[in-house]
């Protein structure tokens, strides 16, 4: 099923519905653009006194109501299914045809207005011009934001980061704040500024936050230095200066991996926009942000942020050879991309070389359990590259084994072009990167089912009978629908 990208529709729906007035953050991008609204959401909540926020993110991870969230928690199956029926009646009273994701977005606006939240942070789905997100009016828009921008989707956006900038940046609006991340290609800097100063809106270049030292009076007690780097890590204390305060925030950053320091730098700037113009903002002013939002509560919001799926760390009981029940430790990531690939392969190289530092010369294993999505012109040899074979550190004596369990991940419901690739194409491609790698896969032609994901698990955690558990780091990626079995698995959801 092909993706027809266009407003009107949406546009047809929603002038049936209620009207949209929250005052709203939009944020588009290729990579981060969820870890960024899960910042935003976390620090607006912990204003003072507290904002009442609503999130909309793309895709969902076990439930679809995963994607509306209400001050950081799904809406309720109620208030889901009483809406969404509304917009569905709607849709077919008046012949509109909507997407799936139009009816779901509408959904969202609708449970957004309803509760009468403070503010919504927005996430594009693809793209940003033609998005069903982009059809909020100019004035309820407070701030949009762009996070970093790589290749992905290019049937729809184009073949070139340039003209993915220029459909994603397209979210602008007259005199509103901006928010442009670190990016990766210096022309979608160019086209972007050049687009954001046609529509007349304010550019505002985000700086990455920087490590700082830990500050017990800040941070509490320093934990001890972890001697299983393969057992996650904890908060990072970090520091950032925004032009909203004259001194730098500090605080701890719980998610992991170096680029969320560019993500929470944008994070930051969207939160010093909202209160440098919220004074300016019809929608904002009531809302009295400059008094509300302090360094003190930013930092209560970052150290209390969470965002699922994204280097996530996971214990899991899984049965070892024996039948012997023993606990697995899972980094999960849903990597789906040669970028996102690039930076998961950053993460478990910095793993790699703490544990070869942390001890004399021996044999680790890395085992990956993947699964990617059908979406081409990316092919699963560009996705996969950039993380295959995992990075040891120069000079290091340690002797590293790869082992790679490939399977399908369970379709996403109302999303019929989303297609797994058939682990034999994955065997391929894993073999031309890894030649010694050992493999463990399903058959193409067997249905996914949650069976498959218990025994690539089981096989993952076989490895550990040979070895101690800290030699031995599973990574499970390619895809968050993959993660969402994954979650589905632990929590006990069908």
């Amino acid at each position: 099923m092909s993706i027809d990208l266009t407003l009107d529709r949406i546009r047809k729906l929603l002038s049936h519905l209620p009207p949209y007035t929250r005052p709203t953050i939009h944020i588009a991008g290729t990579n981060g653009k969820g870890s960024v609204s899960s910042l935003v959401s976390s620090i607006l909540r912990t204003s003072s006194p507290p904002l009442k926020v609503g999130r909309f993110n793309s895709p969902h991870l076990i439930s679809v109501r995963d994607s509306i969230a209400l001050d950081d928690k799904p809406v309720s199956p109620e208030t889901y299914a009483t809406t969404r029926e509304l917009v569905e009646e709607t849709d077919r009273q008046h012949g509109i045809g909507a997407s799936n994701f139009e009816r779901l977005t509408s959904t969202a606006l609708m449970i957004f207005e309803q509760e009468q939240v403070d503010i919504v942070v927005l996430e594009v789905g693809m793209g940003g011009r033609l998005d069903a997100t982009n059809v909020i009016p100019d004035e309820f828009v407070a701030v949009s934001a762009l996070t970093s921008v790589d290749l992905d989707h290019q049937a729809f956006l184009g073949d070139t980061p340039g003209a993915i900038a220029k459909e994603k940046a397209a979210i602008a609006r007259p005199g509103k704040p901006f928010v442009l991340g670190p990016q990766k290609y210096p022309e979608v800097e160019e086209i972007v500024s050049n687009l954001v100063g046609s529509v007349g809106a304010q550019l505002v270049r985000a700086r990455p936050a920087i490590r700082r030292e830990w500050d017990e009076e800040i941070d509490g007690p320093k934990p001890s230095s972890s001697q299983a780097p393969f057992r996650g890590a904890g908060p990072r204390p970090v520091e950032i200066l925004l032009p909203c305060f004259p001194d730098p925030v500090r605080a701890s950053l719980p998610l992991h991996g170096d680029h969320q320091l560019s993500n929470l730098g944008v994070a930051l700037h969207i939160i010093s926009s909202l209160v440098v113009y919220s004074s300016g903002s019809a929608p904002c002013k009531a809302l009295q942000l400059r008094q509300r939002i302090t360094s003190d509560t930013i930092s209560c919001g970052i150290s209390s942020v969470s965002w699922p799926g994204r280097l996530s760390w996971h214990s899991i009981m899984v049965s070892a050879p024996g039948d012997i029940s023993k606990q697995m430790t899972i980094l999960a990531d849903g990597a789906h991309n040669p970028a996102s690939s690039a930076t998961l392969a950053d993460y478990v190289s910095s793993l790699l070389s703490v544990a070869a530092a942390a001890s004399s010369p021996r044999e680790m294993t890395v085992t990956y359990i993947l699964s990617l999505s059908d979406s081409p012109p990316k092919t699963p040899l560009q996705t996969l590259a950039p993380l295959l074979p995992p990075v040891l550190p120069a000079a290091s004596f340690t002797v590293l084994k790869v082992r790679v369990a490939l399977l399908r991940f369970t379709l996403p419901d109302g999303m019929p072009w989303i297609k797994s690739v058939p682990p034999s194409t994955l065997r391929e491609a894993v073999y031309s990167l890894v030649p010694d790698a050992e493999i463990w896969s399903t058959p193409d032609e067997e249905a996914p089912n949650r069976k498959q994901l218990i025994a690539a698990l089981q096989w993952a955690g076989s490895v550990s009978s040979c070895g101690k558990d800290d030699e031995n780091l599973v990574v499970l990626a390619g895809s968050l629908y993959l993660v969402a079995d994954l979650y589905r698995l632990i929590s006990g959801a069908d």
